[in-house]
């Protein structure tokens, strides 16, 4: 029993403790939320007071918002570009850091303008303020050339992406009309036969047109045998007549034969 309410009074405690800490959580965000939009509130009317003074006061007093407006719109534009690219592309925190220098130099222009708009003595303060016109403009144009490099950065990221993404898609498109781009079969040409000599069956050429080659090419001479024909030539120098195909030869018998039988007479 004794264990259940040790078990029940620490879930208890458990409960209270993820409890409170919800809560401070909660009111913290609330509260970060609320000093955001009073500062945002507060950004505001004053950049609405600073277009209205340098529209409507003339003189180094309007020029003086005028600078004022320039510097706190650049350097807030700069500032939401490189928090907003950082989380992306983790070069930008070395610029993000150079800003944070130039921040200061910013926010100490920034201060020393205000201070002099309510100087009663304009003569003074139109001599000053061609320096902190330099100054402002030198501000802006660093804080100008660091927020147009990340936008440019992010742009030939986002082209490159595009043109991967493209090529990728042009390979599975056709990949996908594969009937297009194939070319048609084509059967193979059969082979041409090839020329021969001679053609068909080649019978032997009778003795006759042989001897009467061999009689125009060599005379019939007289030699030591007075006329008679030389290696069994006929006389005349012409070689005997032989068939034009060889008769059949008697076959052989074998002991194991049996003996044809003789045919009957009667």
């Amino acid at each position: 029993m004794e264990a259940v309410i040790a078990v029940v009074a620490l879930f208890f405690v458990l409960f209270v403790v993820l409890g409170a800490y919800a809560t401070v959580k909660a009111v913290g965000a609330a509260k970060r939320g609320v000093d955001r939009t009073i500062t945002q509130a507060k950004r505001t009317v004053e950049d609405t007071t600073l277009r209205a003074r340098s529209l409507a006061q003339p003189g180094p007093a309007g020029q003086l918002a005028d600078l004022r407006l320039k510097l706190r719109t650049s350097m807030r534009a700069t500032q939401e570009a490189l928090r907003a690219g950082v989380g992306e592309d983790e070069s930008l925190k070395e610029s993000l850091a150079l800003f944070e220098q130039l921040s200061k130099h910013g926010r100490e222009l920034d201060d020393e303008l205000r201070r002099l708009e309510p100087e009663p003595d304009r003569a003074k303060l139109a001599q000053r303020l061609p320096a902190l016109r330099e100054r402002t403009e030198r501000v802006v144009k660093s804080a100008d050339s660091l927020r147009w490099a990340a936008h440019d950065r992010a742009r030939k990221f986002a082209e490159d992406d595009l043109d991967t993404l493209s090529a990728q898609i042009d390979v599975e498109a056709g990949a996908l009309r594969h009937w297009t781009t194939e070319p048609a079969a084509v059967w193979p040409e059969a082979p041409e036969p090839e020329p021969t000599a001679t053609s068909g069956q080649t019978w032997q050429e009778t003795s006759e047109s042989g001897g009467a080659r061999s009689g125009g090419a060599r005379p019939s001479g007289a030699g030591s045998g007075g006329g008679a024909s030389r290696g069994g030539e006929a006389p005349g120098g012409q070689e005997p007549t032989r068939p034009a195909i060889t008769p059949p030869s008697a076959r052989p018998t074998y002991p194991w034969q049996k003996k044809p039988r003789p045919e009957s007479t009667t």
